[in-house]
């Protein structure tokens, strides 16, 4: 046996293949190196940019410490996105495994990069100009040049942010490693916010001048919701107003009571069938009833038509408050004095309008003169500038987070803004981010009663499992737990308190009409209700509704639960919107968040 011989051609091309496979991996060795050392540097540019940012939280009251601190973190960011953009780092993105960490680090440093950069910077120049003083009212007029000095920042960088949180929104969590995954997950929940956050800045400042007059004289119907006696966005409409704003100027021009309009024999507007079919035509008949449709842009179309029947002037636009959004706005403006002499504060705003006042007086008459003299004095309150404006926007966005303040207008343009905020009072909405329920309750007793009931809703998920992409699917269950907290006595309270066994129930008990809107596209599975009464319900909208009916004597408590099946990979967090009660704001305070398997 013989071995081949080895020519000098062979040796040659030996050394030739040694010597470029050395180099290949002497260049990807260098790649590696170059990667890792840029890494490691963008990486204490990113936490020097953390650190400057949880420094500056408890100065961002000052915006001159702001803009300087911003400035510096956007140095950092911009070091950060540097160090991971460069044709190298590119290339590296495309190898297996570590590919996709280093693509979901270029992406978060360009993301925070593009925020600190156009986003934080303008906003904190405007900022630096710009006091939450100048939003007081002086004589009754706001200027309104505040309002329109911040719009283009806020414009901007809502934008901005918007744009960074989608691209962080992108990134496929999947085969990302925990510490990489857990990061760019905390950044995309802190980028959320921000978004909200921006974009309901940029909206108030192009709406608000608008609203108060910029443009032209204005006037919005305000209604006063009763929470004593459950609407499903709120309360029954009892006191109401109209606010007119011209060129910045506010003032109250003039007040009713929805006792004072009629039954129409008609609908004032037209029912959409859906609608109809669930609620009968009651919404359209009575004022006091408008609010009966879960969806504020009908219930304020309602109640502006059934205002220009009876005042012959179309307003242009609605808004609507409970009490409780005037014991936050007390805080603003502190006590103020009423001419029966009662002083009306953050403490007693509430017992005294939806419990206090019906025992005291036994005549309607007297109760409305009640909650006009009320609303009056709150508005001379702010009209006079004695509220803390930055108290005011504390109180104002509170009402609004909890849905208790709702805004409808009658101009496109104004209503574009509003739409998809809680300020516009829409159905629950299933997207991306969240599988919502609706639950709305309303009182069917024609009484005052749920000043002593409470409800409890609690969401969970009965099994659920995550894809890869961090979808879930599963089964889910939602349970509203009504409960009577009224006296063992309390049918010896006023029977308008009471509603003296009117429609039906004893008095002392309540009885309390419920509808929960499935989220859109989920399956029911089951629904089961304490005193087997069964349900009703139907379709509004691309929801299902259910609907249920219970009564309750004093101490009692009754429970309906929903079971349902989602229709295909969603959101793993699941959360309820509920009527604003006196215990409790419009959204459920439990959210279930699916964890997997």
């Amino acid at each position: 046996m013989t071995q081949s011989a080895t020519t000098p051609a062979m040796r040659t091309a030996g050394i030739v293949f040694a010597s470029a496979l050395g180099g290949l991996l002497l260049l990807t060795v260098a790649a590696g190196v170059w990667v890792g050392i840029r890494g490691f540097l963008a990486y204490g540019h990113l936490l020097d940019a953390q650190r400057a940012a949880a420094a500056i939280q408890s100065q961002l009251d000052d915006p001159a410490v702001a803009s300087t601190a911003i400035a510096d973190i956007a140095a950092e960011t911009s070091a950060a996105r540097s160090l991971t953009s460069d044709p190298v780092w590119r290339v590296a993105e495309g190898a297996p495994w570590i590919g996709p960490q280093l693509a979901a680090v270029s992406t978060v440093a360009a993301s925070v990069d593009d925020v600190a950069g156009s986003a934080l910077t303008p906003l904190a120049e405007v900022a630096s100009t710009f006091s939450l003083d100048s939003l007081r009212l002086q004589d009754g007029r706001i200027d309104l040049s505040s309002l329109s000095q911040i719009q283009d920042a806020a414009t901007a960088g809502a934008a901005s942010i918007g744009r960074a949180a989608a691209s962080v929104d992108s990134l496929d969590r999947a085969p990302l490693v925990a510490p990489v995954r857990t990061a760019v997950d905390e950044l995309g929940a802190l980028l959320g916010d921000a978004r909200n956050a921006t974009d309901a800045l940029a909206r108030a400042s192009a709406l608000m001048p608008a609203m108060l007059g910029a443009d032209g004289p204005r006037d919005y119907l305000l209604l006063f919701q009763n929470n004593a006696e459950w609407r499903s966005l709120g309360g029954i409409p009892g006191a109401m107003a109209v606010v007119h704003t011209d060129g910045g100027a506010i003032s109250l021009v003039a007040q009713d009571s929805t006792s004072s309009f009629p039954r129409y024999a008609e609908s004032v507007l037209p029912l959409d069938p859906e609608v109809q079919a669930i609620y009968g035509r009651r919404p359209a008949l009575f004022m006091q009833n408008v609010t009966q449709v879960p969806d504020f842009a009908v219930s304020a179309s309602l109640a502006r038509e059934m205002w220009t029947r009876e005042h012959g002037t179309q307003v242009d636009g609605v808004i609507a408050v409970d009490p409780v959004t005037l014991s936050y706005i007390l805080t603003a403006t502190g006590p103020v004095t009423l001419p029966t002499g009662d002083v009306l504060s953050a403490d007693n705003a509430v017992p005294l309008l939806l419990n206090d006042v019906y025992k005291r007086y036994a005549r309607p008459g007297d109760q409305d003169a009640l909650f006009a003299a009320a609303s009056a004095a709150v508005f001379d309150a702010l009209a006079s500038g004695s509220a803390d404006p930055g108290a005011l926007v504390t109180a104002l966005t509170r009402a609004g987070d909890e849905r208790r303040l709702l805004l409808w207008s009658a101009h496109d343009d104004d209503q574009a803004l509003l739409a998809g905020t809680t300020l516009a009072g829409g159905l629950p909405v299933t997207d991306a981010e969240a599988s919502t329920f609706g639950v709305y309750l309303n009182d069917g007793t024609g009484s005052k009663m749920d000043y002593y009931l409470a409800a409890d809703t609690q969401v969970g998920w009965e099994s659920c499992r995550l894809d890869a992409g961090g979808r879930a699917t599963g089964v889910a269950t939602l349970s509203v737990t009504l409960t009577s907290t009224a006296p063992a006595d309390a049918a010896g309270l006023p029977p308008y308190i009471t509603g003296g066994g009117s429609f039906g129930v004893e008095p002392g008990s309540a009885r309390t009409l419920a509808y929960v809107y499935l989220p859109e596209g989920f399956e029911l599975v089951g629904s089961s209700v304490t005193d087997d009464r069964g349900f009703g319900g139907g379709f509004h909208a691309g929801r299902q509704v259910l609907s249920f009916t219970v009564d309750l004597a004093p101490g009692q408590s009754a429970q309906a639960a929903v079971t349902v099946r989602t229709p295909g990979p969603v959101a793993p967090r699941i959360v309820a919107e509920t009527t604003p009660t006196i215990g409790s704001s419009g959204v459920s305070s439990v959210a279930a968040v699916c964890i997997g398997a």
